[in-house]
């Protein structure tokens, strides 16, 4: 693919999404930036949230996953719709009662200072890394089909795409997000199909052939019950609806946008569609999978060592130039439709959470706001400066599965918080909360030797959950009770 056209491409896309930005923050007020003051269609928020939950990691990797692991992931995407339920019927009740802007604000008002700094830094430290750890897999597609042509080093391409980033979200904030998440879920939709149909049309097939292709291919066995496997239906069932309740419910990336609409009902409608809408979607990235591996044996195409460049070394090598040019804009707005939203929840967080903003306090503190929102992204930065200095991907992997510890301490305080009328000892929360992780990872590794051949797979989470759930069950006040 010309360079040329790369650039014409990335920056054509962005100038795009500066214009919306443009246009959503022309007369946006302070509030805005947190709360979009509560005028989201509902119908954006949940389109636009399938592009933030699928990110470029799944863009990438779920298309290649099908040849180690078949179908199986869908099990974990079954799981969601059982998150989903208890975010839509008991989260967004909680939150919108409370009329919350950060929803860690609920863990000051139910147990205390230190629980709700614990919860709101554990929420930091493991967006940082998940955000950083996706804009890294894009800027490795751009350097290599852009800035590696004109000899530009890394950094050259990373500083790129965070500038880029903080120029269409630092003015509007949420109320952007919610528009250009829209624009970016439909890129990122539309370069599925356009390479299904690609490959449809190279290998002369009917749409009737493709489905019958699909439907005899082994790979697309979905279920698993092998207990031994990490992949068995129960720990992946599970595990998805643990990970949709903590990734989606306890998140504040997330929530945030649901927390722009009006009203409750149209926040459950939001929840309702976005979590069927999703479904399909794996459906189609899981399919895309099959259809990749099919389409590089028909050709005999001699493919990459590594799973997670099937889909980007197909599509820039072997596709044609529009393919390509539609898996660009896909992979870019894959990356980017997490990476933004996850910025602007950073600095909503650090700005009510650490600092103590007050809605009525929004105008005073715009400048202190906009130096957080640029803080943040020179933090985004230089981590990622350090994911390629590691220059390992199985550390890198390593450390983004680690980010997914950072989630069990949520799910035991919000747990305990809802299932319990119980108070706290406050100040002990943040040593339970250090410690869960710990030990979850100590057992995570020793699990075969300890637990029969037991191995744990995303279902690590729940353990995690239950380890701090346990851990705060310990530090009851008696006296208050």
């Amino acid at each position: 693919m010309s360079p040329l056209l790369v650039g014409i491409i990335v920056l054509g896309y962005f100038a795009l999404l500066i214009g919306i930005s443009w246009y959503t923050g022309r007369d946006s007020s302070p509030d805005d930036f947190y709360t979009a003051h509560h005028r989201s269609p509902w119908y954006l928020v949940a389109f636009g949230m399938i592009g933030a939950s699928l990110s470029g990691v799944t863009f990438i990797s779920v298309p290649g996953e099908v040849a180690n692991s078949n179908f199986h992931y869908f099990q974990v995407v079954l799981g969601y719709l059982v998150g989903y339920l208890v975010i839509g019927t008991v989260l967004l009740p909680l939150y919108y009662r409370l009329n919350l802007v950060s929803i860690y604000t609920y863990l000051e008002q139910r147990f205390g200072f230190w629980s709700y700094k614990s919860g709101a830094f554990f929420f930091l430290i493991s967006r940082v890394i998940g955000a950083s750890f996706r804009l890294f897999l894009v800027a490795g597609v751009l350097q290599i089909t852009f800035f590696d042509i004109f000899g530009l080093p890394f950094w050259v391409s990373v500083l790129t795409t965070i500038v880029l980033i903080w120029l269409y979200t630092f003015r509007g904030g949420i109320r952007t997000i919610v528009f250009t998440d829209t624009l970016q879920t439909a890129f990122m939709l539309i370069a599925v199909v356009v390479s299904i149909w690609f490959i449809k049309d190279q290998l002369n097939w009917s749409w009737g052939e493709l489905t019958n292709s699909l439907t005899n291919d082994s790979r697309t066995a979905i279920f698993n019950w092998d207990w031994q496997s990490k992949n068995n239906f129960f720990k992946q069932f599970f595990a998805g609806a643990f990970i949709a309740i903590v990734m989606t419910g306890l998140d504040q990336d997330m929530m945030q946008k649901n927390l722009t609409c009006k009203n409750i009902g149209d926040a459950q409608k939001n929840m309702f569609w976005f979590s069927v809408v999703l479904i399909f979607a794996n459906l189609l990235f899981l399919s895309l999978g099959v259809l990749l591996y099919q389409y590089a044996e028909a050709g005999s195409i001699v493919l990459p060592g590594r799973t997670d460049n099937l889909f980007p070394f197909l599509a820039v090598e072997h596709f044609s130039t529009i393919g390509g040019v539609v898996f660009l804009l896909g992979i870019t707005a894959a990356a980017y439709s997490s990476a933004d939203s996850a910025l602007t929840a950073l600095t909503t967080s650090f700005c009510v959470d650490f600092l103590g903003f007050k809605s009525e306090e929004y105008q005073g503190k715009k400048k202190l706001r906009m130096t957080v929102h640029f803080g943040f992204s020179v933090l985004l930065f230089i981590v990622i400066l350090i994911f390629q200095g590691i220059n390992d991907q199985s550390v890198i992997t390593s450390i983004f599965i680690a980010a997914g510890y950072t989630y069990g301490p949520l799910l035991g305080l919000f747990s305990f918080g809802i299932l319990t009328k119980s108070n706290l000892k406050d100040k002990w929360v943040p040593i339970v909360c250090v410690v869960a992780p710990i030990v979850s990872y100590i057992i995570n590794r020793n699990s075969i030797e300890w637990l029969w051949g037991y191995k744990f797979g995303f279902e690590i989470l729940i353990l995690n959950g239950v380890l701090t759930f346990i851990g705060l069950a310990l530090l009851v006040n008696r006296k208050e009770e």
